[in-house]
């Protein structure tokens, strides 16, 4: 159920374009890796002896696997963003959500990234660089030509409206 303060993070008119589901597995594959460290961890813990340690550990990663697992799905469909005719919006969170409105002629440099997970699945990451370092901007969990089409759309709104400065 949405609440009055949902208003302040979804400006309305505006087409609000998710992130990639397959960042969702991405993540949660990574979890998987964390709490199988933590199974091994403990499946050491037994075999020196320490089977109460074993038992805390094995019940900590479980405990990381259940309570993370839809906390990732829930995480990433919160993200989004939309396109404006002079701005970026880029909104996220959902205990503590954040909207970070980018103009185009305060845009600076536009960054793709992918780590090898992220190539792993076929995703990219822009990052959003402006003068002032607390408006930066980033955008998880894009297809290769989303993020390659939004990169050129961003670097040409921002040399156009950069020119009259």
């Amino acid at each position: 159920m949405a609440s009055k303060v949902d208003v302040a993070f979804r400006p309305e008119g505006d087409t609000w374009k998710p992130l990639s589901p397959k960042l969702i597995t991405a993540r949660r594959l990574v979890l998987a890796l964390f709490a199988a460290a933590f199974l091994a961890g403990a499946v050491v813990m037994y075999l020196v002896g320490a089977v109460w340690a074993a038992a805390a550990i094995a019940a900590a990663g479980l405990l990381l696997l259940v309570v993370g697992w839809p906390w990732i799905g829930r995480r990433v469909r919160s993200w989004g963003y939309a396109e404006r005719a002079d701005d970026l919006v880029v909104g996220s969170g959902i205990w503590f959500r954040r909207l970070v409105v980018v103009p185009y002629g305060r845009l600076q440099l536009v960054d793709v990234k992918a780590g090898p997970i992220d190539r792993a699945f076929g995703l990219t990451s822009v990052q959003l660089h402006t003068a002032a370092a607390t408006s930066d901007a980033a955008i998880p969990g894009l297809d290769p030509q989303v993020a390659a089409d939004l990169r050129d759309r961003l670097s040409t709104r921002g040399e156009q409206r950069s020119a009259g400065l």
